[in-house]
């Protein structure tokens, strides 16, 4: 791609104290949008570099190879790996001296974990009075369980998300990426965004506070709200929506296809297609409420009738009029899927393959041109900010 400008945080310096999945991918979004990042590693690296198989075996700068995990790849494109030993004084004094001079820091140590080495907020706010530093915990800095380690298989069993996923008649299910991880990953990004947005004004750094609870929660968006007003908890409906029907998985002759009616006209266009025009005027169907309370009756007469079509022939003809549908497509069809290709979302820096940010710009660029690092192969030779 070609731009007229700079990658939009272009300048900005991050250092990363964290592993995993939900503070990497802070990191990995900020490098993509031009930040220097520079991921400090334990000797032994981030715990994701032995998340396999698959590995990845690739050539080291100085010689040899060097065999990491696919995982780690996934969340730490752009960055520079640095080596410190929090043991060792001399690693521990250059990374104060690096953090002096950075615009934001992102951790996911546990609560208090980073105090005794002097790489608390309150510490390097001292230091670094302009400095954005973004905590990620699993509970937050606050409550009950603020102690607590949290990992993201646990926070969507207590987040209610895994009981409004799956099938009704078994058991709960998670989401099949760590999908509150990710969340908080990106709630991270706009977090530290509106902190410098701030800073500009005021001057100051800050603390920002993410838990992967708080995140969980938060994004439960529209069934939290038919709770919180509507005074009924939601239960699993399996591919059903509890507000919108019909909109859901129906059967065709040689599997199965989404169907997303999201208003009456375009129900109406639905029953076109399957030649079932007397739907529309029934009173129990005319309207999505009458829908949504007799979706016990409409939803079978609709399947019946969706498994005279294969699926590419209902597809084609809910496109050919107006009603929205699709496939269910395998991870290999999604990176496949023309319209994918199109907007190339597949990368391949430094010839590993890969999946860029999903942010375009009129003018600016990303920067995708680094894969993530080897370990420790960046040093401490940065340079001093303007």
């Amino acid at each position: 791609m070609t731009s007229e400008a700079a990658a939009p945080l272009k300048g900005l310096r991050v250092v990363e104290l964290a592993r995993i999945l939900a503070g990497p991918w802070i990191g990995q979004t900020l490098a993509d949008l031009g930040a220097e990042v520079i991921k400090i590693e334990a000797p032994e690296g981030d715990d994701t570099r032995r998340w396999g198989p698959p590995f990845i075996e690739r050539p080291l700068p100085g010689g040899g190879t060097e065999t990491v995990a696919a995982y780690f790849h996934a969340a730490n494109r752009g960055k520079t790996s640095v080596i410190c030993d929090f043991q060792n004084e001399g690693d521990l004094a250059r990374l104060r001296d690096l953090i002096a001079e950075a615009d934001v820091l992102v951790e996911n140590f546990k609560l208090g974990g980073l105090r005794k080495f002097g790489l608390d907020y309150e510490s390097l706010s001292v230091l670094n009075p302009r400095l954005v530093y973004a905590s990620v915990t699993g509970f937050g800095q606050t409550g009950p369980r603020a102690a607590l380690p949290g990992y993201d298989f646990l926070v969507q069993g207590m987040s209610g998300i895994m009981d409004l996923t799956g099938d009704p008649a078994g058991e709960p299910q998670k989401v099949g990426v760590a999908w509150i991880d990710i969340f908080t990953g990106l709630y991270g990004v706009i977090g530290i965004q509106a902190a410098l947005t701030e800073r500009a004004r005021s001057g100051r750094g800050q603390h920002l506070d993410l838990s992967l609870l708080d995140c969980g929660v938060a994004v439960l968006a529209n069934q939290a709200t038919n709770y919180l007003l509507g005074g009924v908890t939601p239960t699993r409906l399996g591919n059903a929506h509890p507000n919108i029907v019909p909109y859901q998985v129906f059967p065709a002759s040689d599997g199965h296809v989404i169907v997303a009616c999201g208003n009456d006209r375009q129900f109406a266009a639905f029953c076109r297609v399957l030649d079932l025009p007397d739907l529309p005027g029934n009173p129990d169907y005319a309207t999505n409420p009458a829908r949504v309370a007799h979706r016990q009756t409409l939803c079978p007469l609709l399947a019946e009738a969706t498994t005279r079509h294969t699926k590419a022939a209902l597809i084609a003809l809910m496109e050919a009029n107006g009603v929205p549908g699709g496939p269910i497509n395998t991870v290999a069809e999604a990176l496949e899927e023309p319209q994918v290709l199109a907007r190339d979302l597949k990368i391949a820096p430094e010839g590993l393959a890969g999946l860029r940010s999903p942010l375009r710009f009129s003018r600016s660029d990303l920067a995708l041109d680094r894969a993530a690092p080897a370990l420790g192969t960046g040093d401490w030779a940065f340079s001093a900010r303007d």
